[in-house]
């Protein structure tokens, strides 16, 4: 579980202000969150975002790339940094080590936490969680088609990513940046993380969330779809508030940034 000798990539705004740590979602970097940090900044927080293990300008270790360990690599973060009070805002995956680092090292350094169209409680659809929104046979070709060709399946998953019923959302360069950040991407890591977001069961996890919680969604999210994960996170979590942006994809941080960044800031005012 040590994680202290993988460098993870870290940008701080420093100052004196409520920390809030933005935990990007696959296969991108702390990058996605350009439209937030400075915003969030000037409100008067510190804003920390930092480059998940194998991705962007961190180091990319041959393992480590399940939540147990991704959740211990920001328990790190806050520990070394003495952080308290700190606000954990979890996109897409990064949603997924905000509630098993809840479950793992408990609460007591949070005020709150935001899952933005975030994975739990649990994508694979199974007998045992019959609305799960990922189908094994949907899992099982994005694994074959990134193992297959980075290239044609980057341009699809951020196709997806930013479209909200087939139209894209976002400008084309906006996208091609989100491609690039892929890029980045360690095959490993891009392969296990994909393996962990898509099988990691955190029903249990959100069970342990006490802290005042936002479910923030896109109701036209293609990749991680609300009905099977934010409504159901938002039933799960006792006294969490729901926001669902209108028309919005998945990557709704950057497709509806005014809308996505309004809800937030209300939500951190708390």
């Amino acid at each position: 579980m040590a994680t202290s000798s993988v460098r993870l990539h870290i940008e701080d705004t420093g100052g004196t202000g409520r920390p809030v740590i933005l935990i990007h979602g696959w296969p991108l970097s702390a990058e996605s969150w350009k439209a937030q940090v400075p915003l969030l900044r000037d409100a008067g927080y510190r804003v920390i975002s930092y480059d998940r293990r194998g991705f962007g300008r961190s180091d990319k270790p041959a393992d480590g790339y399940e939540y147990d360990t991704l959740a211990a690599d920001l328990a790190g973060l806050i520990d070394e940094r003495d952080l308290r009070d700190v606000t954990l805002v979890g996109f897409s995956m990064g949603g997924g080590e905000v509630a098993r680092y809840i479950a793992n090292h408990g609460e007591d350094r949070l005020h709150s936490v935001v899952l933005a169209a975030a994975v739990p409680p649990y994508l694979l659809k199974g007998a045992d969680n019959p609305e799960g929104p990922l189908t094994q046979e949907k899992a099982d070709e994005m694994r074959q088609g990134l193992e297959k060709d980075r290239e044609s399946f980057f341009d699809g998953f951020t196709r997806d990513f930013f479209s909200a019923d087939g139209k894209l959302m976002v400008t084309e360069d906006e996208r091609q940046a989100a491609i690039a950040l892929a890029h980045q991407s360690d095959q490993t890591a891009a392969l296990g993380c994909m393996k962990a977001f898509a099988t990691t069961d955190f029903r249990a996890d959100l069970k342990k969330v006490t802290v005042p919680t936002l479910v923030l969604h896109g109701d036209s999210d293609a990749t991680v779809p609300f009905e099977g994960s934010g409504k159901r996170t938002h039933a799960a979590i006792t006294g969490s508030e729901v926001v669902v942006l209108k028309n919005a994809p998945h990557g709704c941080n950057t497709s509806h940034a005014d809308d996505f960044n309004l809800a937030l800031l209300e939500f951190l005012k708390k």
